[in-house]
């Protein structure tokens, strides 16, 4: 019944986060309510950093800024000395706002326009290119010092269906054919640093995956520097680092994929030519996953051939569930002792029948009024949610030392159309 993350705890019955009472919170503060453990991020952040940087000195972080992007959030892990993974201008706009120093922002778009790429140059970030077409778009707006390719080996691994990110199939990436044509074009337009990056999937928990993933770029890496004749500054094997959803999943050994990705990048770099670059790796769901929870009140239960609760978080607050049919544990957290148990379908108010958070889940007797708490909604929970049949969104919560702040406040429906402009012929 209560097998749970040990930020999280059971008092007389009801669930607190950070020493925090989540009941409290959601009177206080109003549901649906994200709410953050600090504490709990830095702890992952700073595991994962050990787990490496034991085994190899030259390691970086670069945090997945579009799985959870608030300000606060970015701060914290600017302060951890985290570097930023960016996917659009946007969000190096709220890296650099939160405080990443340009040097350490990696941008890596798909199919960037022109005028994103020429923002990337002119904000003097490290540009990763997806797409060798690309490059000759950069060259035509200028010349940067810097060039990584963003190369797709051919394979790749997904937690869910949709979420592998290499392979065939996979719109990602540029072959290794076109990444040694893209180096070459880069040194001979007199770009003296270069970096190689690869991304296959997220959400994995397979251990020796992540090993299997680095043997292949640094075999990518040795062929491309000796055909084109350059070294890299740095390697990055991407992020992918996954957390277990459900209770009955393991959660990786990040000593162990830790202390072999180092051995072998020293074991593989002291018989190759491509120097000592840094080993850099790019987590947003294993930093802040498990980080936060989603509090939800229940206000509706319908006994028709299945019984239905009916709450007011819903796919328009937390996506993956309807996208990707992804698991998420819930809890009712005033009534956590309870030993009553029953089988439900947990499901928000947006009107679409794909609006479940929770299929067949067995859960204790819920009531009218009760306050769900649904884990692990770190990562791509608010980032992802919407304003889905005009509900404004969440607010956002972060926990430390006993005390809440506020570090985003509940969308109101004047934030529905404050951007929205009526033609004057319209107005009567």
């Amino acid at each position: 019944m209560w097998k749970i993350q040990d930020h999280l705890t059971n008092k007389n019955g009801v669930l607190h986060i950070g020493g925090v009472n989540t009941i409290k919170l959601a009177s206080k503060y109003g549901t649906p309510l994200f709410v953050t453990d600090e504490k709990r991020i830095q702890k992952n952040y700073n595991s994962l950093y050990a787990a490496f940087s034991k085994y190899y000195d030259k390691f970086q972080i670069n945090y997945a800024v579009k799985a959870n992007n608030n300000l606060a959030i970015l701060r914290i892990l600017r302060k951890l000395n985290s570097g930023a993974d960016c996917s659009c201008p946007e969000e190096i706009f709220l890296a650099k706002k939160a405080g990443f120093s340009s040097s350490s922002i990696m941008y890596t778009g798909n199919y960037n326009s022109k005028p994103e790429l020429e923002f990337a140059l002119k904000s003097k970030v490290n540009i990763n290119i997806d797409n060798l077409s690309l490059l000759h778009n950069l060259f035509d707006i200028g010349k940067p010092n810097f060039i990584s390719f963003r190369v797709n080996p051919g394979f790749g691994k997904g937690g869910y269906r949709g979420l592998t990110l290499g392979g065939s199939k996979s719109k990602f990436g540029v072959s290794i054919r076109d990444a040694k044509n893209g180096f070459k074009l880069s040194k001979e337009n007199n770009v003296k640093r270069f970096g190689l990056h690869m991304m296959t999937g997220s959400a994995i928990l397979d251990n020796s995956y992540f090993k299997t993933i680095t043997n292949k770029i640094l075999d990518i890496a040795e062929d491309i520097s000796e055909t084109v004749g350059i070294k890299f500054d740095f390697i990055n094997i991407g992020g992918g680092l996954g957390i277990p959803y459900n209770p009955n999943q393991k959660p990786l050994n990040i000593n162990k994929i830790g202390m072999e990705i180092g051995k072998l990048f020293n074991r593989r770099l002291n018989n190759s030519n491509i120097g000592k670059p840094s080993l850099m790796i790019e987590p947003g769901r294993y930093v802040v996953g498990d980080s936060t929870i989603l509090l939800s009140r229940v206000h509706s239960i319908k006994k028709t051939m299945k019984t239905f609760v009916g709450i007011d978080a819903g796919m328009n607050t937390l996506l993956r569930p309807a996208l990707y049919d992804a698991y998420h544990q819930i809890y009712v957290a005033n009534n956590l002792n309870s030993r009553t148990m029953e089988t439900v379908d947990v499901c928000g108010q947006v009107c679409e029948n794909t609006d479940i958070v929770a299929k067949n889940r067995k859960l204790v007797k819920i009531r009218e009024g009760d306050t769900l708490a649904i884990l692990n909604t770190g990562a791509y929970g608010f980032s992802m949610s919407s304003q889905y049949n005009s509900r404004p969104r969440a607010a956002e919560i972060l926990v430390s030392g006993g005390k809440s702040d506020l570090i985003r406040e509940r969308e109101k429906v004047t934030d529905l159309f404050k951007l929205v402009k009526i033609p004057k012929r319209l107005r009567k």
